[in-house]
């Protein structure tokens, strides 16, 4: 999932630009006259729900895609998730369990894994989802025709077969057997402890193929999705609403609907929650000390949860200047951590000085802080192949935290950043892709908690994650030896040294680990805020007095 905007849950940093385009702030209750149109037909509440509709906010304009196998940010893959499912999910703790499959096997090499679906297993139409659906999902999403760079490289390439089929030298994976209607079986290259929590990513998630090659414009905007909601309404930067599909394989949702606001009728949440018509919502870093004073009545319902998250600044490796590692090292020095999260951020985050979070499997607490030092500064500037300040060539600047950046680099060294902004998130993402940048900012949050998420895929030399074009041969070779490295203590020492070796390289400049605040009424019940975020809306329910 691209890293960019994995940040779009949290509407605390109000002044971040371009990884905040997508903001989601969560609401609930009335808000506005969008939100109180009739909708259409009344919707069957299960037994022992209370129903009602959720309405929360989405953001500025609508998602990037719908479609599971193009995600790329959180905005997208939040909604996905409610639309579609795939044989495995993520839980409440992060841990796999089943979801359309029921079960599934693991052979004593650790190579493949037998998936039996469930008996409830249904499209939203009501049709049954077969292991022949999952087969297919999962070829198209890995067929190069569907467009460049496909998440599939990420979080499916440890499929046997999925690096020539995304490489069109192959028409498909070999790695996939349907056994009966209800069995299917993946194989992978070799036993990796992270695959099966891979498998909970939305570019594994099952589609229906009639309605993909129906040829009706825009299939994702009636998808006949898998998961516990169906898109009943979709005005375009304007609303979204979805209702319970009451053919979901698992227990249904229990609320009826879900309404997702865009545009105009999501600006200012934090007002509305406070003026008491809407229920849920992030908390600003300017208004948490308000809000979590003792006097004030809404610090009971205040929640917070550590992220497990990076934001930093990514430094093009294959670009001047950042093409010399004394140019990478000197601008890591440049930022004042401490007093980005204690002052800018008003202690709501944690100080970042590598690349995992706190709470991540593998997490050095070990690593040393670096402060801001101009005399090491321009002693590594002078050494790289540049000499001087005065010979660096111009540096153009994107993203998150870049202004700044170019504020301290111009007034410690006299450094010029030019910042730019891309209006169309699509644009940003798609530049961020092609290694377009010099010097960008942006933020990653985990789509699993394993050290492979950040290190591997972040950082290997060639990922379609990597917009740093960083390569480093000995740090591929270790990460080969941790992708399947049986014992979990030793695996974890060789990312800790994974993570020093990059370091040591300097290609991004680590800034802080998020928390999450968020207020929640205390009627709003079933809403489980990970260390991820919110994944999944089925089980939230309104109960009122």
């Amino acid at each position: 999932m691209q890293g960019a905007n994995k940040i779009a849950f949290s509407n605390h940093r109000a002044w971040v630009v371009i990884a905040l385009l997508l903001v989601l702030s969560l609401s609930l209750g009335a808000c506005g006259p969008e939100a109180n149109e009739p909708l259409s037909g009344p919707v069957p509440t299960p037994e022992g729900a209370s129903g009602g509709t959720l309405i929360m906010t989405l953001g500025s304009r609508d998602p990037t895609t719908l479609d599971p196998a193009l995600v790329g940010d959180v905005t997208s893959a939040f909604v996905v998730r409610q639309i579609f499912s795939g044989l495995v999910r993520l839980d409440n703790d992060l841990e796999v369990e089943p979801d359309l499959a029921e079960s599934w096997e693991r052979s004593e090499d650790g190579r493949s894994y037998t998936f039996r679906l469930r008996p409830t297993a249904n499209f939203a139409d009501g049709r049954p989802i077969t292991a022949e659906d999952v087969r297919y999902s999962l070829e198209r999403a890995t067929d190069p025709r569907l467009g460049a760079m496909l998440p599939a490289a990420t979080y499916l390439g440890d499929i046997v077969g999925v690096a020539e089929k995304l490489a069109g030298t192959a028409s498909t994976i070999s790695g996939l057997e349907v056994r009966d209607e209800r069995t299917i079986v993946l194989t992978i290259d070799a036993p990796k402890g992270f695959f099966l929590a891979k498998l909970a990513h939305p570019t594994s998630f099952v589609v229906d193929q009639q309605a993909v090659e129906a040829g009706r414009g825009d299939w994702t905007e009636q998808p006949n999705g898998s998961g516990p909601f169906t898109i009943e309404r979709w005005e375009r930067n304007q609303l979204l609403v979805l209702a319970r599909n009451p053919h979901f394989a698992r227990e249904p949702a229990r609320l009826d609907r879900v309404q997702m606001l865009i545009g105009a009728a999501a600006s200012n949440p934090l007002i509305l929650y406070e003026q008491g018509q809407i229920d849920l919502t992030s908390v600003p870093s300017f208004a948490l000390a308000r809000i979590e004073d003792d006097n004030n009545p809404l610090a009971a319902e205040l929640r917070q949860e550590p992220q497990l998250s990076l934001f930093y600044l990514g430094m093009n490796a294959n670009l001047p200047p950042f093409d010399d590692a004394n140019i990478r090292k000197a601008f890591r020095l440049l930022i004042d951590r401490s007093l980005l999260t204690n002052v800018t951020l008003q202690g709501t985050a944690e100080s970042a000085y590598g690349v995992l979070p706190p709470g991540m499997p593998g997490y050095n607490e070990q690593l040393t802080p670096l402060e801001p030092d101009g005399e090491r500064i321009r002693e590594l500037i002078a050494t790289s192949r540049y000499g001087s300040v005065e010979a660096l060539p111009p540096i153009i600047a994107y993203g998150t935290w870049a202004s700044l950046l170019s504020d301290v680099a111009e007034a410690t060294l006299g450094i010029t950043i030019e910042v730019r902004d891309y209006e169309d998130f699509g644009d940003y993402l798609a530049a961020l892709e092609e290694n377009r940048f010099q010097l960008f900012g942006t933020g990653w949050i985990a789509d699993y908690p394993d050290p492979e998420n950040f290190l591997d895929v972040l950082f290997r030399s060639g990922s379609g994650q990597n917009h740093m074009a960083y390569s480093n041969p000995d740090v591929d070779r270790l990460l080969n030896q941790a992708a399947v490295e049986p014992d979990d203590t030793t695996r974890y020492a060789l990312y800790q040294e994974i993570e020093a070796r990059i370091m040591a390289d300097s290609p991004i400049i680590p800034l802080y680990h998020d928390v999450e605040h968020m207020l929640v009424k205390p009627y709003v019940r079933g809403l489980e805020l990970t260390p991820m975020g919110l994944l999944d809306l089925s089980t939230v329910e309104l109960v009122r007095p």
